[in-house]
């Protein structure tokens, strides 16, 4: 929560400069201890600030760090009006921080939590290197324990095959492209960007990583979100201004929510730790 504090106020102004009108702030924040961060930060009401949302969840890193406490904790915080989603969750093989059985049984944990709580849930996937083994084992998990509730969800910066994307997409969920979409070796990225249905796409920051061309090497922010929308729109042969106001409504939709107005671009699906 304080990480960023320092210019947490510019940030969120650069955001509202360059049309974003909503965050949502991803609540895994740095695991057990600090799983209110993001609705902490969603109770800002400021002019010249976009809105925020929150989400509640404890991220796969931290998995073996989570308890039966920390479930309780997450089920209350569910509750708050600002929660519109349970994430991020999911399954990290890339660095394995956690060990992949508690990671998978703290994932499905939180499937079951979500359920009740009708929430849909924010999804973090990362296979290990040179494989697709989280992406196959992820998206088999949803369809055998979540496809049922109707719930969906978002895939968060997208990084699997295109064979994920339509599985999810079945399975009810939007897909989400961040800054990666831009970076020169993510092939498989860009070619679900251009070919997947325009009205079940999202995109994203995944801020403070993934800075999109051309601010690569800098901490990634809200207001970054916009060349994710021209690159999307250059492989589709689209305005970026069209991406964002199309992508604008696919999350109002999706999540149910009042549009801050006719224009702007939310923010779907930061990553942990960036406004959190």
């Amino acid at each position: 929560m304080l990480q960023f504090d320092a210019d947490r106020d510019a940030m969120l102004a650069r955001a509202h400069g360059a049309a974003i009108e909503t965050v949502v702030a991803i609540g895994s924040g740095t695991g057990p201890g600090s799983l209110d961060c993001a609705i902490r930060l969603a109770k800002r009401e400021r002019a010249g600030e976009p809105r925020i949302y929150a989400t509640v969840g404890i991220h796969p890193h931290e998995a073996k760090l989570a308890t039966d406490a920390d479930f309780d904790e997450l089920s209350t915080l569910a509750r708050n009006p600002k929660v519109i989603a349970w994430g991020e969750i999911g399954l990290d093989y890339f660095y394995d921080h956690s060990p992949r059985e508690v990671q998978r049984a703290v994932f499905l944990k939180q499937l079951e939590l979500a359920r009740p709580a009708r929430l849909p849930v924010v999804i973090h996937c990362r296979p290990s290197q040179d494989s697709q083994n989280a992406w196959d084992e992820c998206v088999g998990i949803l369809a055998e324990q979540w496809a049922a509730s109707g719930l969906g969800g978002v895939l968060h910066c997208f990084t699997g095959m295109m064979e994920h994307a339509r599985q999810a997409l079945d399975l009810g969920f939007m897909i989400s492209f961040a800054g990666n979409v831009t970076f020169p070796r993510a092939q498989n990225i860009r070619d679900a960007a251009r070919e997947l249905p325009l009205d079940r796409i999202l995109i994203e920051t995944d801020s403070p990583f993934l800075a999109p061309v051309p601010h690569r090497g800098k901490r990634n922010e809200p207001a970054f979100v916009k060349e994710v929308a021209r690159q999307i729109g250059e492989l589709r042969g689209m305005a970026a201004e069209e991406v964002a106001f199309q992508t604008s409504q696919n999350f109002y939709r999706f999540f149910s929510l009042p549009p801050a107005s006719n224009a702007g671009m939310p923010i779907p699906s930061p990553s942990r730790g960036a406004e959190g």
